[in-house]
């Protein structure tokens, strides 16, 4: 049991900045079975291709490096925990970005998950850590460590928090259209994600982490983005199928390099993109 309610956890952290990518998500993994709904348009995912799903994650966001569990960016002035970076303030602290760390301390409490004990013994919701040079001094002591195990063995229930957190975002890209093609882009979407599952729904997931919704005015280049919602209505003339997905992604991202202040020289990353777009593809073996 935790010394310290889960409403005082409540009351005393500053209020969330909601993400798209956040809202988005909730939406998405809802439906496959984490989240009860009346009419589930998508797999339900076994806990086997859930725990597989956890791992992505893993691999994507720390290149699968235990150590990176617990991370303090230079930087940034917050540590980031866990397999989706989920951040923690100390108190008092006011950022443009939405904490998330307490709140999936009060996720694992309501799963019956027992937290570590120096994490059970703390006085209230904030981040212990001063700075990120305390952080670092405190790397290897038994209590980051202790909490390291901890989130390497729980990543499941690290999914089923984002799941839980990420909520709306298929309406967000909905309303950015036009009324006539909303039904067109709602249809292709739930195809993406039944296809070869759990691929199809990793794929929705890792591009919104990846290259975000597609909504933000400030993300265009030249007047053009790079979201899901300009992957979506790019596939127009092809199947609502993951492969064509991953080739409409590969033009956006294409396009995105080819509008890009040649400053920022981004024909640098776009190997690395397409790379990481491949990995959206099941085995050659599977169907």
């Amino acid at each position: 049991m935790v010394s310290f309610s889960i409403n005082m956890w409540k009351q005393n952290k500053m209020p969330a900045i909601s993400t798209s990518f956040s809202r988005f998500c909730l939406v998405l993994l809802l439906q496959i079975g984490l989240i009860p709904v009346a009419k589930s348009q998508l797999p339900v995912l076994s806990e086997q291709q859930l725990q597989w799903l956890g791992e992505r994650v893993f691999t994507n966001e720390c290149a699968s490096d235990y150590e990176c569990l617990t991370s303090w960016n230079s930087g940034e002035d917050f540590p980031s925990l866990g397999i989706g970076h989920f951040i923690w303030f100390q108190q008092g602290q006011i950022e443009p970005f939405e904490e998330t760390f307490p709140a999936l301390l009060q996720h694992y409490h309501s799963r019956n998950v027992t937290l570590p004990p120096w994490i059970q013994a703390l006085s209230g919701p904030d981040s212990p850590w001063r700075n990120r040079q305390q952080f670092y001094v405190e790397f290897d002591s038994a209590d980051m460590q202790q909490l390291r195990e901890f989130l390497a063995t729980t990543k499941p229930i690290q999914v089923d928090f984002i799941a839980r957190r990420l909520q709306a975002a298929l309406p967000l890209l909905l309303a950015n259209v036009g009324v006539q093609e909303r039904s067109s882009l709602d249809t292709r979407f739930y195809r993406i994600a039944r296809s070869h599952a759990p691929y199809g729904i990793y794929a929705l997931i890792d591009y919104v982490h990846f290259k975000g919704t597609g909504t933000r005015p400030g993300e265009r280049y030249q007047g053009q983005g790079w979201g899901l919602l300009q992957v979506l209505r790019q596939m127009q003339d092809g199947p609502d199928t993951l492969y064509n997905f991953i080739a409409a992604a590969t033009t956006i991202l294409e396009r995105r390099v080819a509008n890009a202040p040649p400053e920022r020289q981004e024909q640098l990353w776009l190997a690395g993109w397409r790379q990481r777009l491949q990995t959206y593809l099941p085995p050659a073996t599977e169907n």
